[in-house]
């Protein structure tokens, strides 16, 4: 009987680490299949849209603005919708969208800190003799600006964001430190082109449509060269995020949409009609992108580090604002006592 008993209580003494252990290891699971769903749901819907977009807006005989309007989109249709649903009624962090001025001060932010860091890396490389500019066509320039920022947004920078330093990066900084997170979302960023090249060949397979070639990089680019611009890039937009305490998705939007804004102007600007090009006078003039990038990402910290300072003071005000447990009952007595 003695022997029963001590079997019995060792056994419910180690039950409850054995708990904890399952939980854990369920709770990690859980995170990491979160960040991949909003890998896949990415990766499917950017697959799937620029496939099915331009074969709508072919039929629909449809050319020039609307026609890439249409692709980007059902891009932003069939992602942003079921990111959010699938993020409704979770515990934990929200996936970053706020209020209207909170949205606009973080994307003023993220816009802000991007084109300051482009524009004191690419000009100190013109300086430098790198880089030669076009005579600017302000008319083109601003037509372009306004149209690509529609395209590009819908495209890419809130479908992109919203699923990746979004819904990832959520489930991931719910179970692990903010560098854990900061890496295994930038890993599932590097498998979404290559796996929404797979989503588009198979639906253009299906649609009868001419089929995109399967690739890590897209238009026949190095992989290599393209996957570390995408990692530099991927660490920068999750530093974006962490830069700002309210709406903080919003940074991370200005910042992917400032980057493209910048690189199409720079580098396709002449292809694009975007009214001002520049041209590399040199192979090495390409490291300019992930330079600019790391530049951002300084400035980024450097905000949440005043973010952070400013939320620790607010904090601290707070408390030493708020009643103690005693002033009440020595107000009390001072009325007592003067009755």
């Amino acid at each position: 009987m003695t022997h029963r008993r001590g079997r019995t209580a060792t056994t419910s003494r180690t039950t409850p680490s054995t708990s904890t252990a399952s939980t854990a290891t369920a709770s990690t699971a859980g995170a990491l299949r979160g960040a991949l769903v909003g890998g896949l749901v990415m990766a499917t819907a950017l697959g799937a849209g620029t496939v099915l977009g331009p074969a709508a807006a072919a039929g629909l005989g449809l050319s020039g603005l609307p026609a890439r309007l249409l692709p980007a989109a059902l891009v932003s249709a069939l992602a942003v919708p079921l990111l959010v649903v699938a993020r409704r009624g979770r515990a934990g962090r929200p996936l970053g969208f706020g209020g209207p001025r909170a949205s606009l001060r973080a994307f003023l932010t993220g816009t802000g800190v991007t084109a300051a860091a482009a524009a004191l890396v690419l000009g100190a490389a013109t300086a430098a003799g790198l880089l030669r500019w076009s005579r600017p066509d302000p008319g083109a320039l601003a037509g372009f600006l306004a149209s690509n920022a529609v395209v590009a947004l819908l495209l890419e920078a809130l479908p992109e964001e919203t699923a990746l330093r979004g819904h990832a990066w959520t489930a991931l900084r719910g179970r692990f430190g903010g560098t854990v997170a900061a890496l295994g979302t930038t890993a599932v960023f590097l498998l979404v082109p290559g796996a929404s090249t797979v989503v588009g060949a198979g639906t253009a397979w299906l649609i009868g449509a001419e089929r995109q070639p399967v690739g890590f990089a897209p238009g026949g680019q190095p992989a290599a060269d393209y996957l570390v611009l995408l990692a530099v890039f991927g660490l920068t937009l999750v530093a974006a995020r962490t830069a700002v305490d309210r709406a903080p998705l919003w940074a991370a939007i200005g910042a992917h949409l400032t980057f493209l804004t910048v690189n199409r102007i720079v580098l396709e600007g002449a292809e694009r009609g975007a009214g001002w090009s520049a041209r590399l006078l040199t192979p090495d003039a390409v490291l300019l992108v992930p330079a600019y990038l790391l530049v951002a990402a300084a400035g980024f910290l450097v905000c949440r580090r005043i973010t952070r300072t400013r939320a620790a003071e607010r904090t601290l005000r707070a408390v030493r604002e708020r009643p103690g447990p005693d002033d009440g009952s020595r107000a009390s007595r001072r009325r007592a006592v003067g009755r």
